[in-house]
């Protein structure tokens, strides 16, 4: 059971005011609207969320900017002259009249090693799950014409399966998908499958329509200051996407509806924020592979650089079984806080988890710290799914009745506590110790892989202290005055610019990694990379010089967050 073990009476009162009526009744509002990134429909659902802020007193700025957005159409998928149930994907690509057709190639799980030494060029590989960037790459890098995804189940998910984040660049449009992708149940994909192992070759014909273009998609931005006249003040930023597939009541009805209620309930204290509240609902998540985040990211750099101390994310609460906290994703500083507020407001104990490439996170270049996205989930089930959402997720049947009222009111209590936090505490809540514990643990499985090949020195060091710094730093904050308060937040500003870079991106403040799996601190691969390589190979000689480039990287952050530290604590 939920405790009230944070002593202060403004959070109590905020999070027991959350109402579930007034979130149904957005709902209801919601699941009037099918609403596809820059249609009519979602604009008209947005207009509704926006007469909402304006009555609780927000700033609101509808603004419409291009994206490369994609619109799936009508699929099939001929079998021997049988026709299956199907359906494509965003930004695949659609198929030419009379569709097309190869020979098959089974891929497994549609990972690296399903096709390792496959003959891939002119085929459509089969691909066991939900489709995914991760298999569009390597179907399109392999020269396939096609990709057929067997789903876990009889339901078959909308995707997109585009891997750039983003609309693309000049650079990056060679990286879209090349090929024409469906999918189709489990059954009739088994079926498929089973006669490939058997020895047939089924004569498969893939048909797809895609609408892909540039489209203007709408951001709805609503902004509170907290007290007084300084025009530059620091805010946190609350965002969820409002475009869906079909009605998408859950992902993102639910979050929208949280979202609102949040900000409903925060206006009635805005006379004890510590900094701002910028909330943005952002079109182009489904079908344009975050496109609405990234402008507002590129658009937006040097604000959200000098003045954003928090990003918090929302995906899909309320959901009907959906009984499981414990894995809720933020990056390290902010997992003391996550952990604190899922603990206080439902009574399951955070475990936490690394967050994903997913969920709008378009903010790791800057240097902004971000929490959850998807935050309840289904318990482990038979099926195999990308995520834990629910079997209706990017379905037709994400409609209200998949909404449980009394989840729904658990998980907002959640966002509004953890946003209270960030909003009121004088010293914004990050955890950098708990970042230097993540990163040296890292450092530790880097370095035995390595042996005395490459030393990590330089890094390992550099961690140490900067636990050491921000533990001292934790003791003085209670009683800090407000001259050594602005000493603090601006330093962990700094460490924040410099750190979160290197560890949820390839280390390039200005750009944005693919939409793939990433590992910790991506910027240390080059030195990772070394591992597999024989000692004294020229391929290990010329990995080693990119490792000592990402050492370097690794090293200059870590430096400029000491060095920040370093005057917070002097002052």
């Amino acid at each position: 059971m939920p405790n009230d073990a944070h002593p202060d009476p403004a959070l109590l009162e905020l999070v027991g005011a959350v109402s579930g009526g007034e979130m149904m009744a957005h709902l209801r509002e919601f699941a009037r609207w099918v609403k596809l990134s820059g249609t009519p429909e979602e604009l008209q659902s947005l207009l509704h969320v926006r007469a909402s802020l304006d009555a609780y007193g927000y700033r609101t700025k509808l603004i419409l900017h291009d994206a490369y957005i994609s619109l799936p159409g009508a699929a099939k998928v001929d079998v021997d002259g049988s026709f299956l149930t199907a359906i494509t994907h965003s930004h695949g690509q659609p198929s030419p009249k009379g569709g097309v057709t190869g020979r098959l190639v089974d891929v497994g799980d549609g990972t690296a090693a399903g096709f390792a030494g496959k003959d891939c060029a002119g085929a459509i590989v089969l691909a066991q799950g939900i489709a995914n960037p991760v298999t569009a790459r390597l179907a399109s890098r392999a020269g396939a014409v096609g990709q057929l995804h067997i789903s876990p189940h009889e339901h078959i998910h909308e995707m997109c399966i585009s891997p750039v984040w983003g609309s693309p660049t000049g650079e990056t449009i060679h990286d879209m998908p090349s090929t024409v992708a469906c999918s189709v149940s489990y059954d009739d994909g088994m079926a498929i499958k089973s006669r490939l192992a058997n020895g047939e070759n089924p004569v498969v014909v893939l048909h797809a329509e895609v609408d892909t273009s540039w489209r203007k998609t709408p951001i709805l931005v609503a902004e509170m200051d907290a007290p007084g006249e300084d025009p530059d003040q620091p805010f946190v930023l609350f965002s969820g996407h409002h475009d869906t597939w079909y009605y998408g009541v859950m992902d993102n009805g639910s979050a929208n509806a949280t979202m609102l209620e949040a900000a409903r309930l925060l206006a009635t204290r805005q006379h004890e924020w510590a900094r701002g509240l910028r909330i943005c609902f952002w079109s182009g998540h489904s079908h344009g592979r975050y496109s609405g985040s990234v402008w507002y990211v590129d658009e937006h750099w040097a604000e959200l650089d000098a003045r954003c101390v928090a990003h918090v994310n929302v995906d899909s609460t309320g959901g009907v079984g959906a009984s499981v906290l414990e894995n809720a994703a933020a990056v390290s500083e902010l997992t003391t806080l996550a952990g604190e507020a899922i603990r206080e407001r439902t009574g399951h104990q955070y475990l936490g988890k690394r967050k994903s490439r997913s969920s709008d996170d378009s903010l790791p270049g800057v240097g902004v710290p971000s929490m959850f996205g998807a935050l309840s989930e289904q318990a482990p089930g038979t099926v195999k799914m990308r995520n834990s959402l629910g079997w209706w997720w990017h379905t037709p049947h994400d409609t209200i009745d998949k909404l449980d009222e009394a989840n729904l009111v658990r998980d907002t209590q959640v966002f509004v506590h953890v946003l209270w936090r960030l909003l009121a505490e004088a010293v914004v809540p990050l955890d950098y110790s708990a970042h230097a514990r993540a990163l040296l643990a890292e450092l530790d499985r880097i370095a035995a892989t390595l042996g005395d090949r490459f030393s990590l020195d330089a890094l390992i060091g550099p961690a140490l202290t900067l636990r050491d710094q921000t533990e001292a730093l934790a003791a003085r904050v209670d009683s800090a005055g407000p001259a050594e308060t602005v000493l603090i937040n601006d330093a962990l500003r700094k460490v924040s610019r410099a750190l979160v870079p290197v560890d949820y991106s390839r280390g390039d403040r200005f750009d944005h990694d693919p939409a793939l799996p990433q590992n910790p601190w991506p910027a240390l691969d080059p030195v990772r990379a070394l591992a597999p390589l024989a000692a004294g190979s020229d391929a290990a000689r010329f990995q080693n010089v990119a490792a000592m480039r990402a050492r370097n990287r690794v090293a200059a952050a870590l430096r400029t967050a000491v060095a920040a530290l370093d005057g917070a604590l002097a002052g």
